[in-house]
């Protein structure tokens, strides 16, 4: 029997699932929603290790093509390429979205990922361990606030894929207790992504309950 949409997502309610969320939104692709309860234990069912051995979210299953995609930055570079949506045309441009997903990939989301779990999950107060993911974390939005002195966005002057993975971790500053007041073109970003009506839709989906989703 074929699928009701040609993509089913899994996702919950976290900046990895928020960023795919995001370019489902962005691109208007349809696609159908399956939150999973993390706390439950969702992402260790077999039927779901079937799609990722990894047990993470997110992860999408393209119908319409027989292929499944999981790893966040993984699915954003599928889905841009497939898709068209937010995918430069020149190889030059497209390798630089690529170096600047690869920055959250490897820097933003591990350090704000590891200082999260110390100073929220950790039962043990490690202020080492928070010393040196602040430190890090901040260094890392220095890095980003630089570069949006000279481009408009972060890989290129117009928003893409790079924008998509970075934001729903940097808006998590707050929770994370970082100082964002020296680093104004950050703030700035983070504001205007943070208006544009795909990413309050594909936020406010990300925060459905998974029984209604």
């Amino acid at each position: 029997m074929p699928a009701e949409h040609p993509l089913t997502f899994y996702t919950a309610n976290t900046p990895n699932g928020q960023k795919v969320g995001i370019y489902l939104h962005e691109a208007n692709l349809p696609h159908r929603q399956v939150v999973l309860d993390l706390n439950r234990g969702d992402q260790h069912r077999p039927d779901y290790l079937a799609i990722n051995p990894n047990g993470k979210i997110p992860a999408i299953v393209d119908h319409a093509h027989g292929f499944t995609v999981f790893e966040s930055g993984a699915i954003l570079s599928y889905l841009s390429a497939r898709h068209g949506h937010l995918h430069p045309a020149m190889p030059t441009e497209q390798w630089q979205v690529q170096q600047w997903l690869h920055f959250q990939i490897g820097g933003i989301g591990p350090m704000l990922g590891q200082l999260w779990w110390f100073l929220h999950a950790s039962p043990h107060q490690n202020r080492e361990a928070i010393q040196r993911y602040t430190k890090e974390a901040l260094r890392l939005c220095g890095v980003a606030d630089q570069r949006l002195a000279e481009s408009a966005y972060l890989a290129l002057n117009d928003y893409s894929i790079a924008d998509i993975a970075a934001f729903p971790w940097l808006r998590t500053h707050a929770e994370l207790q970082l100082d964002l007041s020296p680093y104004p073109r950050l703030r700035r970003w983070l504001e205007q992504i943070e208006s544009r009506p795909a990413v309050q839709q594909a936020l406010a989906a990300a925060r459905l309950d998974p029984a209604e989703a």
